[in-house]
């Protein structure tokens, strides 16, 4: 097992004015033998976000193929559920259209955010979506108090299956709100109602690590595996030593999860670097059928220095 950096591809111009910043919370998905369509949350001048794209060379994603010039999906109105933004969590082809698992934000005074999980449609491989519900499929409920967001889903045979992110708690670090969350686990038969057990898959630790975020799930070889990023409460914005890494875990059945103690992605010696400072919010694509997979990231600033990829090789 071993994997390979290979470097930075995509940051925004800032030349859209929905499109100022940030390329956040990468997603690739393969769309035939010649293009993998990554696409990515991308912030505005109030940093309200929106999901847009760009097509990248299946054989090599450093070169980029195409920079889309319009918003896919964008914030709903004025007091709705994603009324501040909307972030691509997953995607997975369903009865030939593309479904689109986001996260939706709300701001927050006391909690700096809010998020929830909306569902959106495809019919043209993602060059426009079509929000599903006026509402979330998925919010805080009795046991996920605070609220759920960036959710990974996989299709296996009649059953939908869900990782998502729990926030369990807020604490006033430094004069500002932070968030502890964890990730938890659901399932649907139809992919839009969901039964939650309250089962937590990777738990936050206070004093070590106190948010897990965007988990990656993916089967190889009869395992679950998933990527996702530790951060520390305090000092998680401005000190590598306590912001975002990737990790990798791995499953026999979904639910209990062991850390791969041989992978946990390196922070480069120079902060400056478009990766030194921190890395998070993964996707994977198979690169091939050996046991080698594509894996996009973000570095620092949450996705601001915007993203790049590395080589994972299993075998």
């Amino acid at each position: 097992m071993e994997f390979n950096k290979k470097g930075h591809i995509f940051k925004p111009t800032g030349e859209y004015s929905w499109s100022r910043s940030h390329a956040q919370v990468p997603f690739a998905f393969k769309l035939n033998d010649d293009v993998i369509r990554v696409f990515f949350a991308t912030r505005d001048e109030n940093s309200s976000s929106s999901t847009s794209f760009v097509d990248v060379d299946a054989d090599n994603p450093s070169n980029i193929l195409k920079v889309h010039d319009q918003p896919v999906i964008q914030k709903g109105s004025q007091g709705s559920f994603d009324d501040s933004g909307t972030m691509p969590s997953w995607f997975l082809m369903s009865d030939n259209k593309l479904l689109l698992y986001y996260t939706a934000w709300n701001r927050s005074k006391e909690a700096s955010y809010r998020l929830s999980i909306g569902l959106a449609e495809s019919t043209d491989n993602g060059l426009s979506f079509t929000k599903l519900f006026k509402g979330p499929v998925l919010d805080r409920n009795i046991n996920d108090p605070i609220w759920v967001g960036q959710p990974c889903v996989l299709k296996e045979a009649d059953v939908w299956k869900m990782w998502y992110l729990c926030c369990e708690k807020i604490e006033i670090i430094d004069g500002h709100p932070e968030p502890f969350y964890n990730v938890k686990y659901a399932e649907s038969q139809d992919g839009i109602n969901w039964v939650r057990n309250n089962e937590t898959c990777i738990g936050f630790e206070d004093g070590k690590t106190e948010a897990i975020g965007r988990p990656c799930v993916w089967r190889y070889k009869n395992k679950y595996w998933m990527f996702h990023s530790n951060r520390m409460a305090k000092g998680y914005r401005d000190y590598k030593e306590a912001s975002y890494r990737i990790e990798l875990s791995s499953s026999t059945d979904g639910i209990h999860w062991n850390k791969e103690e041989w992978f946990e992605m390196p922070k480069s010696g120079n902060p400056e670097e478009w990766d030194g400072m921190m890395n998070e919010y993964t996707s994977v694509v198979p690169k091939n059928d050996s046991g080698e997979f594509y894996v996009f990231y973000n570095g620092n600033g949450f996705g601001g220095s915007g993203f790049g990829y590395f080589v994972l090789n299993l075998d």
